[in-house]
């Protein structure tokens, strides 16, 4: 009996070491933020079986999702590759700009952009701001019920209360009525509210899909990768992106000011609703394998605005979303205002924005009072202090909870979408922003900007460093995660 236990013993410790030894090398050799390499490594070694687990399950985040790699045999799981962008598919050559050739300005933001993306803007569309959710959610149902060829929709959360039960059953008739319905929720989101709405859809006849759900066998290996990306697209015609999920929360509460969350939301229309249809097309093909087709009606041109978007996530465009915001702040002129709900930068964006406030850039940002997830704003707290000492100012803006995202740069460049600037956003999701080129919606946009700015309590130096001993420690504490946020 002992003798077997023994014999027990070391099979585990060698296959903890062989284990150990893999996972500890994978992340040496792949991972490209020092700290959160020494981590895993450290988590490798100090938990038997269960640390290598954990890796593979939590700590590989490369994904190839391009279309062609889904029709040959499967992706090797530990073969992901470098997290870094992949130009194995792109020329050097930057794609041909007209746009702005008068505005030079502009034309160095869209010319630093186009270089990252490799995506043209696109002229002639038309974009409006939803401040709430009553509104945009009335405007993305009014969308649904006049449906004729198609819906593409996909969303983080998808709760099934009073308001995921209206768009369950606008999708469900929609469908009834001949329209081509296609619905991707992600596979760890849609768990949030139960039943899940992929099992009310799919009993209503809606065609869904469920982006990287967690398996138990084969394990997912992916289960940290989720899609975070809003987005509807309706007939070719018009779109809808931004902060929003489906939910109550998002509706105002006349009650209580005070409970569920704030956000901005779009909708837009013009040559744009191309490439976020091709978006929702790539993940929809990655997921189900089933390859999709745009519908042969022209898109529709009306408005004066120019778009395009901006893709970011854990596969071929890992670190874009981090090149262009990092790039714009480094070209602005006279303004920055950034609107998040999660702000953990990247060292390259503190020390772009600590530089832009050094060349008298006004630079402002609005952080929620309070968090949903308050270890987050624990580690945002420990770091502040590298922005304020160099004249960033800091507002937090008070309840409901804040979701709104934005980032706007001098009187013409804004950047809207579903990216968080949290080491989530920027490395482990799939997220989906717009770029807008147009001065009297950016101005519609700083008027906002700067109506909640009056409405917030600025952060100051003096308040940062006035913090309570333990509620230092907190913060500081919670900062060294802030790598797994």
């Amino acid at each position: 009996m002992e003798l077997n236990l023994l014999y027990s013993a070391w099979a585990l410790f060698i296959a903890h070491v062989l284990l150990a030894v893999v996972s500890a090398t994978h992340a040496l050799l792949y991972k490209r933020d020092p700290r959160a390499a020494l981590g895993w490594i450290a988590v490798c070694v100090a938990y038997p079986i269960i640390g290598p687990l954990m890796y593979y399950l939590l700590g590989i985040n490369r994904l190839r999702t391009r279309a062609h790699l889904l029709k040959g045999s499967p992706v090797k799981r530990l073969k992901t590759g470098y997290e870094r962008p992949d130009t194995s598919n792109t020329s050097s050559e930057v794609l041909p700009l007209t746009t702005f050739t008068d505005d030079s300005s502009l034309a160095a933001l869209s010319s630093y952009s186009s270089a990252v993306t490799r995506r043209p803007l696109v002229e002639n569309n038309s974009i409006h701001a939803f401040f709430d959710g009553d509104s945009a959610y009335a405007a993305m149902l009014d969308a649904i019920l006049q449906a004729k060829h198609s819906i593409c929709m996909s969303t983080y959360l998808f709760d099934t209360n009073h308001s995921g039960h209206a768009f369950i059953d606008a999708l469900a008739d929609a469908q009834k009525r001949g329209v081509n319905v296609r619905v991707l929720l992600d596979g760890i989101g849609q768990l949030y509210s139960f039943p899940t709405a992929s099992c009310l859809l799919k009993k209503r006849g809606v065609k869904v899909a469920r982006f990287l759900p967690p398996k138990i066998l084969p394990p997912s290996v992916h289960i940290n990768l989720r899609n975070h990306r809003k987005l509807l697209v309706v007939d070719r015609y018009l779109g809808f992106t931004g902060g929003m999920n489906i939910g109550d929360r998002h509706l105002r509460n006349i009650t209580n000011p005070c409970k569920g969350a704030s956000d901005i939301h779009f909708q837009l229309s013009g040559p744009i609703i191309d490439q976020l249809r091709q978006v929702f097309d790539e993940d929809w093909t990655f997921t189900t394998g089933e390859e999709s087709q745009l519908e042969d009606e022209p898109t529709l041109t009306n408005g004066n605005t120019v778009c395009r978007v901006v893709t970011d996530g854990p596969n071929e465009d890992i670190g874009k979303l981090t090149m262009i915001i990092t790039g714009v702040v480094a070209l602005a002129r006279k303004r920055i205002a950034i609107m998040t709900p999660y702000f953990l930068p990247p060292p390259t964006l503190v020390n772009a924005l600590q530089a832009a406030a050094l060349r008298g850039v006004k630079v402002d940002i609005i952080l929620p009072l309070k968090s949903n997830l308050p270890v987050v704003h624990w580690a945002t707290r420990n770091m502040l202090w590298e922005l304020l000492q160099f004249g960033v100012r800091i507002y937090y803006q008070p309840l409901p909870f804040a979701h709104s995202k934005l980032l706007l740069i001098d009187d013409e460049y804004a950047h809207i979408g579903s990216a968080n600037i949290d080491p989530r956003s920027l490395r482990l999701n799939f997220e989906l922003v717009v770029e807008i080129y147009d001065r009297q919606f950016v101005d519609s946009l700083s008027g906002h900007f700067e109506k909640v700015k009056l409405e917030s309590h600025e952060e100051t130096l003096t308040g940062v460093d006035g913090r309570r001993l333990w509620i230092r420690i907190r913060d500081a504490f919670a900062w060294l995660f802030s790598p797994y946020l």
